[in-house]
């Protein structure tokens, strides 16, 4: 029998560290959402251009990408706990050096720096939080473990924009700050699984090396790229098309996402525990594709908020879904690589998606926009539906042989 911080029990979900690791997450996510509409507004004020506006959001998320892979030999050389904190803590000096910024090469280094600590904090967020959830409980825990990130993305960038527009770009900033210093003080009272830390001194001779992919992640991870597409059309054009559309009540899409999301994360990870990932993986994607088609069709505002309402119950469920599958793959030592693999996918869905669509967008209309979503989350319903036809054939042949 594996022995236990005092904590955290075989089936205790809501001990002191997993409530901590929870909030501190969502501060860390609420500190990065409130930069988005914000900080494209101070890079303009320094003088720069829409291609240097692009450069500075996509050279933050290259930089999260590019340091995750080596997450699992860093565990192997220091504690998760303090790779974490030192995480946050690089996340917080560079929210707060970025007032000082006096060009524009200046924040390219901060985004840099900052993308590299954002990196390396969600991905031992997520690998910590899952040492403090029971395996029978896992994909509860991580539906929980998710609601701050979701409502870090609807009152982020609202909290951002009011401190700008009540004050100024040194309180935003500094206010952000403050935010992560918080994260990292609550990090400090999270404890770890005692098993877990002599697991992870016991498997350095296992992560001797960079993983770019995952490959036992990698169907998972396909998957997420997909949802990732979907997701950065609502992020980065909902608000336009709202605009096209006369609807002024962008602010309450962000919180009806949010509070659906949170909704459904009150069953789905306990349905995903008992039934297996198919059980939610494929109903939250109808629920997201109706609406995204709603949204399309939406006349009126109150059409536009039950689109919100639609989405938020496919993309809550779906998200913390996939996160637990892509855990119960691997083994424990392999927690980060698969991690690493989730988050880089999902961010490579929500870039790349937005580059592409932001083109189509520019030939076309937003109409067809959220189209292409609907088509990619169809693909994704049918790459599915086919993997868990062959999984069932697999198992009936196993059974089938063991049977004779």
């Amino acid at each position: 029998m594996n022995t236990l911080t005092s904590d955290i029990s075989p089936q205790k979900l809501w001990g002191k560290s997993f409530i901590f690791i929870m909030l501190a997450n969502a501060l860390l996510f609420m500190a990065f959402e409130m930069l988005l509409p914000t900080l494209p507004l101070f890079v303009s004020s320094l003088g720069g251009n829409a291609s240097q506006i692009g450069l500075v959001t996509g050279i933050f998320m290259f930089s999260a990408i590019l340091v995750r892979p080596f997450t699992s030999v860093l565990a192997t050389k220091m504690d998760k706990k303090y790779l974490l904190i030192i995480g946050i803590a690089i996340c917080a000096l560079a929210t707060g050096a970025y007032y000082l910024s006096s060009g524009i090469g200046i924040i390219l280094v901060l985004r840099v720096i900052h993308g590299f600590g954002f990196g390396l904090a969600t991905t031992y967020f997520a690998t910590i939080a899952t040492e403090n959830i029971p395996k029978s409980r896992r994909g509860e825990g991580m539906g929980y473990f998710g609601v701050g990130e979701t409502v870090a993305i609807s009152v982020g960038p609202l909290i951002g924009t009011s401190l700008l527009l009540q004050y100024n770009y040194q309180s935003l900033f500094l206010g952000g700050m403050c935010i992560l210093l918080l994260a990292l003080l609550m990090t400090v009272f999270v404890s770890r699984n005692s098993q877990r830390e002599s697991e992870d001194k016991s498997s350095v001779h296992l992560a001797t090396s960079v993983k770019l992919i995952e490959k036992k992640v990698l169907f998972p991870s396909l998957l997420i790229l997909m949802v990732g597409v979907a997701a950065g059309s609502i992020m980065s054009f909902v608000a336009l098309f709202a605009a096209e559309k006369g609807f002024n009540n962008i602010a309450w899409f962000f919180f009806i996402v949010a509070i659906a999301s949170f909704v459904v994360r009150l069953f789905s990870g306990t349905m995903f525990d008992r039934l297996g990932p198919g059980s939610v993986l494929l109903p939250s994607a109808f629920f997201a594709i109706a609406g995204l088609l709603v949204l399309i069709l939406s006349q009126n505002q109150i059409h536009f908020l039950i689109a919100g309402a639609l989405y938020g119950f496919g993309f809550g469920a779906i998200f913390p879904a996939i996160q637990t599958w892509c855990v119960n793959l691997v083994e424990e030592h392999e927690h980060e690589n698969a991690m690493a693999s989730f988050f880089n996918f999902f961010d490579l869905g929500i870039g790349g998606g937005s580059l592409v669509l932001g083109l189509v967008a520019s030939a076309f209309s937003y109409t067809v926009v959220y189209t292409i979503s609907i088509a990619v989350l169809v693909i994704y319903i049918l790459l599915y539906s086919v993997y868990a036809l062959k999984q069932k054939q697999f198992e009936d042949r196993s059974l089938g042989v063991h049977i004779e």
